[in-house]
């Protein structure tokens, strides 16, 4: 220090010779001069007189970042919940004690609450007791008490705003109910304390491993299916083995006063969720296949035909039909349909001030979605109902209500009459010239339009026999060899397995078809693509009966895009088929109902218009307007 003086000492002479040399003397000049003299003294005063000044900063430092450690050991200390009894004791003097549940800040908010709740000549017996009761619970923390007054502070403010609003409610409850007793209050306030031996596990060394998301999801969900079982079979029964292995494998929680209330929540809802209301989304969800989720399929829903009183009782019939697979095939399902729809027109009333087509048109759209919902409409269902809805629009306004019935019924029989009845005759008389005595004719599943066709031929007397083709689940084949059978028509059965075998018999397929699209694919029951594929193979002609009001607009390449998917139970023959018990695997069976033919296999389209193309569907479906059909 002595050095560093004079080494300043001997430097501002200096400077001030220079000054003198190099301007005039004056009195101004001689005040800066003992201005920047005057600074480097009064430093180096100051560095001579205080060199303990440092340290204690540096002290202050050290208990700032000692206590930043303290905090995250008492943090990591929450986290884990494993210390023992003995290590809460040790860092009883760094750390907040994590047995105890009430805080300081908790404590002053349960204060000024029984306060503001209790008569002001117990005020002091609450506030004494509440002390007593907090300084034998919560220990003195050894932190310096100035490096936390600032948490305090806020902490102490919004607690004084959650008891201000407290002390509001409970002036409010205090009216109705009286005040509370204070020694039972108190006694409360005792007992919230949690025992640590209870609660935290006696060994360290023993504690279980944390539980990842997808380890507690199927721990839940194995808990979920042992409470479906056991109260679908024995509501009163003890739970099972996998209940008591997925409780064991849970981890030991400590329940707070929060985690109660939320768990008695959680216990309340439960019974809701019945396993009824759950089964049947697990169930279809496991039904399905990822590729194929954007498929429906037929719904059993019994609330869809009961509870809904805006349905007519002979659609909300002809729904349980549609799901359950009383009716099937595109005929059917149409003509079943305009038959319930006449019933609906006749039991229509129009609601007061309003016109009877557009009301009648809002009460057909609501029953045409209700059997969309049980099960998807056929390509025939829809193209009729199009048809009827053009007719609504066509309606005169001034014609009473009875006419107007009177003119639909008449459309509805006559759409069945032309559309479907003299379609089937034309079709047939084309096919008559194709028919000829030897023919061996192979077929496959059950058309109703096959099947007028092959029995025409038989009064015509021709000499000729069929092969019946078909497939699980369904079997309908077995429903079209019962009625060849009693036409007195020789038949062969076969199922599709063995369609490469009896092939080369065969001079002629028919088939028939559930729609035809525009792009000329043919849309039919699944298993006629195998079917024309294997006739290609063998150059046998196959030709495709459709009447022009199963033709779509749609375009469609493949069987994924659009279709209907079945129960894949159906495919379960028995209790030893290998599929029995698909539930319990990864295997998720796929039970189509349609597939797309492609028009390379087919040789012609056989419709009441006439014998065409595939490639002419859309030319039909542009002219069938202005032909009347």
């Amino acid at each position: 220090m002595g050095e560093e003086q004079s080494s300043t000492s001997s430097a501002a002479p200096k400077q001030k010779k220079q000054r003198q040399r190099n301007r005039p003397r004056n009195k101004r000049n001689r005040l800066q001069d003992n201005e920047i003299q005057s600074p480097n003294e009064s430093a180096m005063q100051k560095a001579n007189s205080n060199p303990n000044q440092n340290g204690a900063a540096d002290k202050t430092r050290e208990q700032v970042m000692a206590e930043r450690e303290a905090k995250k050991q008492a943090k990591l200390a929450k986290k884990q919940k494993t210390t023992t009894p003995t290590a809460v004791e040790t860092a009883a003097a760094t750390t907040k004690p994590a047995t105890t549940i009430i805080t300081e800040v908790e404590q002053t908010t349960i204060t000024t609450k029984l306060t503001t709740t209790t008569t002001t000549t117990t005020k002091d017996n609450v506030v004494a007791a509440v002390a007593a009761a907090t300084s034998t619970k919560v220990a003195p923390s050894s932190e310096p008490p100035d490096s936390n007054t600032g948490e305090k502070t806020r902490d102490q403010i919004k607690a004084e705003r959650e008891a201000k609003k407290a002390a509001k409610q409970a002036a409010k409850t205090a009216k109705t109910t009286g005040n509370n007793n204070v020694d039972t209050v108190t006694q409360k306030l005792n007992n919230l304390e949690v025992a640590p031996s209870t609660a935290a596990p006696t060994d360290v060394e023993k504690k279980k491993p944390a539980l990842s998301k997808a380890e507690r999801r199927a721990i839940q969900e194995a808990q979920r299916a042992a409470k479906a079982q056991g109260q679908t079979k024995k509501p009163n029964a003890a739970p099972t083995a996998d209940a008591k292995a997925t409780e064991k494998k849970l981890p030991s929680v400590i329940t707070t006063p929060a985690a109660a209330v939320k768990e008695s929540k959680r216990e309340s809802e439960s019974p809701a969720k019945s396993p009824a209301k759950l089964s049947p989304l697990k169930t279809e969800r496991e039904c399905k296949v990822k590729l194929f989720n954007h498929l429906v399929r037929a719904n059993h829903d019994a609330s869809l035909f009961i509870n809904d009183a805006r349905v007519h009782p002979s659609i909300a019939r002809l729904g349980v039909q549609y799901a359950e697979r009383t009716i099937v095939g595109s005929n059917a399902r149409c003509i079943a349909f305009l038959h319930a729809l006449r019933q609906v027109v006749q039991d229509f009333e129009t609601p007061a001030k309003k016109e009877f087509g557009r009301s009648l048109d809002g009460a057909v759209k609501y029953h045409v979605e209700h059997l969309n919902k049980c099960r998807p409409l056929a390509v025939s269902v829809s193209n009729a109902y199009k048809q009827f809805r053009n007719q609504l629009t066509q309606l005169p306004a001034d014609t009473p209500e009875t006419e107007l019935k009177e003119q639909l019924a008449h459309f509805i029989d006559t759409y069945v009459e032309n559309q479907i009845g003299k379609a089937a005759q034309a079709i047939s008389s084309s096919m008559q010239e194709k028919i000829t005595d030897g023919d061996v004719l192979l077929t496959f599943a059950c058309s109703s339009l096959i099947q007028y066709i092959l029995e025409e031929a038989k009064r015509r007397k021709v000499a000729f026999r069929v092969i019946v083709v078909d497939s699980r689940p369904f079997c309908e084949g077995q429903e079209m060899l019962r009625r060849l059978h009693a036409h007195g028509i020789p038949c062969t059965y076969v199922l599709i397995n063995a369609v490469s075998y009896v092939m080369p018999e065969a001079t002629k397929v028919l088939l028939g078809a559930h729609a035809l699209l525009a792009n000329g694919y043919v849309m039919a029951r699944a298993g006629t693509a195998q079917v024309a594929l294997m006739a290609n193979c063998h150059n046998v002609p196959v030709l495709v009966c459709c009447e022009t009001h199963k033709f779509s607009e749609r375009f469609q390449t493949d069987a994924i895009v659009y279709n209907e998917l079945c129960d894949p139970n159906q495919l379960v023959m028995n209790a030893k088929c290998c599929l029995n018990n698909w539930h319990k695997s990864r295997l998720t069976p796929l039970n189509l109902s349609y597939d797309i033919t492609p028009p390379e296999l087919v040789s012609a389209v056989v419709t009441e218009v006439a014998i065409l193309p595939c490639t002419s569907v859309p030319v039909i479906l542009r002219i069938k307007p202005e032909i009347g059909y």
